[in-house]
């Protein structure tokens, strides 16, 4: 078995964590908290040491959710909040007198345009350009996208009755549809989606066609508030894959192997012993990480037998219990 090696960080937050999120490379780690404040740490990963680098004020109510963007893009990380607002943070370095470069944070972007709490944020992959979704409470989703220098928002009126909790991007390798412009030509384009959770207990897929942003079907099979959704990075060509979960204990994984976007099969993951919160998939996409209000993280992998087994868990003791 490989060991790891466990390095606790005091992020000096003064209330409940709500999320920690890594840079792509691994050498950032971002917190965000009750506090209403950021927390922005340096991590080597071979010495496993880390330094607090930054506190990042802006919002005045507590920060859910913390998304970076791609490197290719800035050093910008998007937060959102019980305040009604995402802030797009950049990292920009100061030059001092001597020639010193000092990084510091400062907030590029701040939209307001939701009525309620904004729950979660998602970076688009980065081939098609610097965007980002925002899902809120009122009940809306909105698309922030970087164009000609500037900010451009799309907002999805009514996407979740009672409010959206979760959102995931489709990786931009999804099914593709013949050109529209003219059906005759080879010319190949993928289409945008993404996929939310919300409030109705369903989960719903968007398309962006001729630039406005329409439900392209929505999947029925939880009977509580869904908290999370996570679409498969690397599901291939072939087939499209999203998992998600919900207050009613459930994990359910979605197949699209037709590849039409549209017709999805359920499969039951697994009953919980209580609420699930989170779900993530692993850079192949073949591994689920789930936690719960139960505070353990259990990892999931579908077998031959087509089962999905557990691999791991964090509480020993639910080791041996096996549902099938």
């Amino acid at each position: 078995m490989a060991t790891f090696n466990v390095a606790t960080i005091d992020t000096g937050h003064e209330d409940m964590i709500h999320d920690a999120q890594m840079d792509f490379l691994g050498t950032k780690l971002a917190t965000c908290s009750c506090d209403k404040n950021i927390r922005i740490f340096d991590l080597n990963v071979q010495t496993g040491t880390h330094t607090f680098v930054a506190e990042l004020k802006g919002h005045e109510g507590p920060v859910w959710q913390l998304a970076w963007a791609h490197p290719r893009f800035d050093t910008l990380l998007a937060s959102c909040s019980y305040d009604r607002r995402v802030i797009i943070w950049k990292e920009v370095l100061d030059v001092k007198h001597d020639g010193r470069k000092i990084p510091k944070w400062e907030p590029m972007y701040t939209y307001e345009g939701h009525e309620s709490s904004v729950n979660s944020v998602c970076w688009a992959p980065p081939e098609w350009g610097l965007m980002l979704a925002a899902g809120s409470s009122d009940g809306t989703i909105s698309v922030l996208s970087y164009v000609n220098d500037r900010w451009e928002a799309k907002k999805i009126p009514s996407a979740h009755t009672l409010g959206c909790n979760a959102v995931t991007w489709s990786p931009p390798t999804g099914p593709s549809s013949m050109s529209a412009g003219d059906p005759g030509s080879n010319a190949i384009t993928t289409v945008k989606r993404f996929a939310s959770g919300g409030c109705d207990n369903l989960v719903k897929i968007w398309k962006e066609e001729n630039e406005e942003w329409t439900e392209e079907t929505k999947l029925e099979g939880h009977s509580d508030w869904v908290r999370d959704v996570a679409w498969s990075p690397s599901a291939g060509l072939t087939k499209m894959k999203i998992a998600s979960c919900s207050q009613d204990r459930r994990v359910i994984v979605w197949n699209n192997r037709e590849s039409d976007g549209v017709s999805w099969t359920p499969e039951l993951l697994h009953v919980f012993d209580d609420v699930v919160w989170h779900v993530s998939w692993n850079f192949v996409g073949d591994v689920l990480a789930v936690s719960g209000g139960d505070n353990q993280v259990s990892l999931w992998k579908k077998r031959e037998s087509e089962s999905w087994e557990c691999i791991s868990d964090s509480s020993k003791s639910q080791q041996q219990q096996h549902h099938h």
